[in-house]
């Protein structure tokens, strides 16, 4: 009797640490990189594009890991390269689709920073919408979120993260005031999804802003975000906007309007022309931002030899109100490995 309970312990330690290995040795490693030619201001030059290392693991039945690190090459003579860590991400999942994330995230803030990150093989475009290159948006939070998905028939789902605010650094906030997100999207028709969002924060006076000069005044912001996605077998439509208040308690409020459209056609399954459009509006008197009205248009072609290579061909006409008319012409390899 003794040996038949012996046996049936070491049946369960066995089983229980057999489960714990495998989970522990799920772990994966994929990347993404991408290699660009392009024509600017009559010169012809050969980029390489950034690096992107990303690991997901699962630890248990409920517990995991994401990280996310990027190699960017700078364009020193010579050439050196920067590190920096985009995620790193401990997940929860505490009941059904409902999830706790701790560590620095990408903001939930639009469609295209929550879904794209830094896979170039996976963007539509080559390059970014203007709004990323204008710094409208926090890219990453610091933080603890709450996050459900896929819920109902609807497939609703939120984001509501409390994080270091602009201005912070990875490890330490530079106020006692937190950055507030709060998401919600839909996705009532297949490839179709509605989202808006909401961002409250406290920029510190001293803070570092458009120019890298610390801003003078303390500033309260507020963003408000709406996206549309559609992305069918045949046509595909991304229309994102971002209202940006900027309030000091010297110079009042300020206004940014963000925005951008994108439309492709898949003529052939593999080949989709593309266009996009983007604007972005500064109110007179902005502190935070950097006051350059800018239009772009964005026309390209995109030929997706199989789903981790994709090589695509792009021209863009910008006009600022500071710098005129500025013309572009890029030709991209991205991969995925």
């Amino acid at each position: 009797m003794k040996e038949l309970k012996s046996i049936a312990i070491l049946l369960i330690i066995n089983s229980f640490i057999s489960s714990s290995v495998l989970h522990a040795q799920n772990t994966q490693i994929k990347g993404f990189v991408d290699a660009l030619a392009g024509v600017q201001n009559d010169k012809l030059s050969f980029a390489l594009g950034e690096q992107d290392l990303f690991i997901t693991s699962e630890l248990s039945d409920r517990f995991s890991f994401l990280g996310e690190s990027v190699f960017r090459f700078t364009n020193t003579t010579p050439t050196k390269f920067s590190v920096s860590i985009e995620r790193i991400v401990i997940k929860y999942n505490f009941s059904g689709n409902h999830n706790i994330l701790v560590g620095k995230h990408h903001t939930p803030i639009n469609y295209w920073n929550d879904t794209y990150h830094h896979g170039r093989v996976l963007f539509p475009t080559i390059f970014r919408p203007l709004l990323f290159d204008a710094n409208i948006i926090p890219l990453h939070t610091t933080g603890v979120s709450l996050q459900g998905h896929n819920l109902g028939e609807l497939k609703f789902g939120y984001d509501l993260m409390i994080g270091n605010g602009i201005g912070s650094t990875d490890v330490l906030d530079n106020d006692a005031r937190k950055s507030i997100t709060a998401a919600m999207h839909i996705k009532p028709a297949e490839g179709l999804r509605l989202g808006i969002s909401w961002y409250n924060d406290g920029i510190s006076k001293g803070a570092s802003g458009h120019d890298g000069m610390p801003v003078q005044w303390a500033v309260d912001q507020n963003l408000f975000s709406g996206s549309i996605a559609y992305f069918g077998n045949k046509f595909e439509v991304l229309a994102e906007g971002t209202l940006g208040i900027n309030k000091t308690d010297t110079t009042g409020s300020t206004r940014t309007l963000a925005s951008y459209i994108y439309a492709g056609f898949k003529i052939r399954e593999k080949i989709v022309p593309y266009v996009r459009l983007d604007n972005l509006t500064f109110q007179e008197g902005e502190i935070f931002y950097d006051n350059n009205n800018t239009t772009a248009f964005v026309g390209g072609i995109r030929y997706n030899i199989n789903y981790v290579t994709v090589v695509k061909m792009e021209y863009q006409h910008q006009h600022t109100a500071r710098d005129g008319d500025s013309n572009r012409y890029t030709m991209q390899l991205a991969i995925g490995f």
